[in-house]
């Protein structure tokens, strides 16, 4: 969120230059595929500025314990992750400048409008992700990253031989769930409706795993707990009873939102998501698109670096042939 302390911040770090500077590209996100994507254009000596509105590192930042990323064989925290990507972003020579984007003018100089200033660049590389959809419940923000997951995928082996708990009824939530039972003792699936929302064939996948339960037409209303998640209320949508149960992990799928809410001109799919090709390009000449922002199956820190990697690559090539 923007507030005072990013105000100034924002004025310590701008000069007068960058008021006339037009760089080679601006990379709009700090996350991993914004970070990645920096590395590679700062690398090939293209002038870079990076746009980030909070604290580089995007959902990462929360992860309590990154453990599927090669090379750290011993896993690492994500929030010291982050920081690793930033020191080296910034040994290569990227900007970095907190401030919040409000706009993309897509013309031959691109101009990226933010709070404070306008910057012009020959390319733009959008890599500013999603947010999750949160439940809002009491006990969520608790124990986020401490008991209440929204990746299984990151947070699974965490939960060997445990009983956990996963909301929502869509694709996302069975695949997951599946995906979970490999390590939980139990997964409970929580749903408000009376049939789940998945294809019938996750849904017969779903029905083979014997450790798989389903609840129908209930609503999670509180997550409890002291240090860690112990237990949660579950209230049945049509008596309205309360119930407890024991858990110790709550994973939420009940849908990402992508941060897109300020780009025009560019096309996006029904739901939100930037359409690229495999190099990362948009409909729009000259931007990019890289992480979860764009639309694609997996959304993971190692395949956020690598849509950097590429943005910054197609990036370059752009501006060669200007």
């Amino acid at each position: 969120m923007w507030n005072i302390v990013s105000y100034y911040t924002v004025k310590l770090e701008l000069d007068f230059k960058d008021f006339f500077m037009i760089y080679d590209v601006i990379i709009v996100g700090g996350g991993p595929a914004g970070l990645s994507a920096a590395i590679y254009a700062s690398r090939s000596k293209l002038s870079a500025l990076l746009l980030e509105e909070n604290i580089c590192g995007g959902h990462v930042v929360t992860t309590n314990f990154l453990d599927n990323y090669p090379g750290f064989h011993e896993g690492i925290n994500g929030f010291d992750f982050a920081v690793k990507l930033e020191a080296q972003a910034r040994r290569f020579g990227v900007k970095i400048i907190y401030d919040k984007v409000l706009k993309i003018d897509n013309e031959c100089i691109k101009k990226v409008i933010t709070i404070n200033s306008i910057y012009e660049g020959r390319s733009i590389i959008i890599a500013v992700g999603t947010h999750v959809r949160e439940m809002k419940i009491p006990g969520e923000a608790k124990f986020k990253g401490n008991g209440v997951s929204f990746c299984a995928t990151c947070d699974a082996p965490f939960y060997k031989n445990k009983n956990v708990l996963v909301v929502g009824g869509s694709d996302s939530a069975t695949q997951e769930s599946i995906y979970l039972s490999k390590f939980a003792r139990s997964v409970t699936i929580v749903y408000r409706g009376s049939k789940l929302r998945s294809t019938k064939i996750l849904y017969d996948k779903v029905l083979l795993h014997k450790n798989i339960f389903i609840m129908y037409n209930t609503i999670l209303k509180k997550i409890c707990g002291s240090d860690y998640v112990e237990k949660v209320i579950i209230m049945d949508v049509n008596t309205k009873k309360m119930i407890d149960l024991k858990i110790d992990g709550v994973f939420v799928f009940i849908g990402l939102i992508p941060n897109t809410s300020f780009i025009s001109n560019i096309k996006l799919d029904d739901v939100g998501y930037v359409l690229t090709d495999e190099n990362m390009c948009t409909s729009i000449a000259g931007v990019l698109a890289c992480g979860d922002i764009r639309k694609k199956r997996l959304r993971q820190v190692v395949t956020a670096v690598s849509d950097g990697a590429q943005a910054a690559v197609s990036a370059q090539y752009y501006i060669e042939n200007l």
